[in-house]
């Protein structure tokens, strides 16, 4: 990827972040934000959603390292195991066992039980828009291993703090991000390759013309 489509990528995924997380801050902290619209606080309302879109830019590049991060392993496993099948069956039972955890060891298993399927449907949502992007099952597994195994992992801060406020305001922007991420990088790379080839030609057309 060229430096500019990556910086384009960084900020698109920034503002994805902060404006989700912005919006959502409000229907998650109901309570508190009531009174100002009640009263028609357009100030404290603004400084809310500064407040929440800081955190969802927070957010997004936790989620932008989680990403990054996933590509190397991915890469490394493939390069690793030779065998895709053998990659895909270690990532499918990493998922499961991400998952099995997270839900065994929280205190209120009624409440992790809805993340957790919050986090799957999301999940085999973005697998299967991946899939039929790339035209290829084996685009499925890795890329529900990302939104499942990776999305809890980024989600540790929030797991520790232990709000529910906290724990809805932080896992949706990290769902919304990484399944950006995961939809929108090969645009990303395709245009990259265009503009590299157009340079290319560019570059040929002037050396013709210089040898001429």
């Amino acid at each position: 990827m060229t430096s500019r489509n990556w910086v384009r990528f960084f900020f698109a995924a920034l503002a994805i972040g902060g404006v989700s997380a912005g919006i959502l801050g409000f229907f998650v902290r109901w309570p508190e934000m009531a009174p100002y619209f009640a009263h028609a606080d357009l100030l404290s309302i603004a400084g809310a959603f500064f407040w929440f879109a800081g955190l969802g830019l927070i957010f997004s590049l936790v989620s932008q390292v989680g990403f990054f991060a996933w590509l190397t392993v991915h890469q490394l496993g493939l390069d690793i195991f030779r065998s895709r099948l053998v990659w895909q069956a270690i990532q499918l039972v990493a998922a499961c066992y991400v998952l099995f955890d997270f839900v065994y060891f929280r205190a209120d298993t009624r409440q992790s039980l809805l993340f957790a399927a919050l986090i799957l449907v999301s999940a085999f949502v973005a697998a299967a828009a991946k899939t039929k992007q790339a035209k290829s099952a084996g685009a499925f597994i890795p890329a529900l291993f990302f939104m499942v195994a990776v999305t809890i992992l980024e989600w540790v801060p929030a797991l520790r703090v232990n709000s529910i406020s906290s724990l809805y305001l932080m896992l949706f922007p990290l769902l919304i991000c990484n399944a950006y991420q995961l939809l929108v990088l090969p645009h990303f790379l395709k245009r990259s390759q265009k503009e590299k080839e157009e340079k290319a030609a560019l570059r040929k057309i002037a050396e013709e013309k210089t040898a001429n």
